[in-house]
């Protein structure tokens, strides 16, 4: 569907806090011509979700929404798109999938800061022990071209050195 784009698509997914926007960003910045794509600011901004979770404080985001408004900058190309959820993305709009990883104490330090709620940090450390979103990522683009990478991301080092291999 997407064979025309002149530059690749990336998705960086992961656990909320392994620092997808942050490497994202980095990458962008590093590689002329991609641009970050951070979904979770689209779906706030363009309100793309039908209910709110008050409990966790965050959007209920709609997948069909979500899937149209970013098809038109996929098909350019060149986007570093930035998401937590993978399993509802077409698989044919990307050409490599990043999974950032995070040792679970790195994790938990970075939602703290974020004041997530007790119950939310509990379920994003346990959803990153079980590589929940590796998985999904995994099974969404198994029948697709695209690579998939796990990176580890606890350090600036780490950092540095994904962005220089996605690059």
């Amino acid at each position: 569907a997407m064979a025309g784009r002149r530059r690749p698509n990336v998705l960086v997914t992961g656990t909320p806090g392994v620092g997808k926007t942050t490497f994202a960003e980095a990458l962008a910045q590093a590689a002329p011509g991609l641009r970050h794509v951070e979904v979770s600011r689209l779906v706030k901004d363009k309100k793309l979700y039908r209910e709110w979770d008050d409990e966790m404080d965050c959007s209920i985001f709609d997948e069909e929404l979500v899937c149209d408004e970013l098809e038109p900058m996929l098909e350019e190309g060149g986007c570093v798109v930035d998401f937590h959820s993978a399993g509802f993305l077409q698989d044919d709009w990307f050409d490599l999938i990043v999974c950032l990883r995070a040792d679970t104490s790195v994790l938990y330090s970075r939602l703290e800061r974020r004041h997530y709620p007790a119950a939310k940090i509990q379920g994003n450390v346990e959803a990153e022990i079980f590589q929940t979103c590796l998985d999904e990522a995994r099974e969404a683009f198994e029948e697709a071209d695209a690579e998939i990478w796990e990176l580890q991301h606890d350090t600036q080092e780490q950092l540095e050195a994904g962005v220089e291999r996605v690059r």
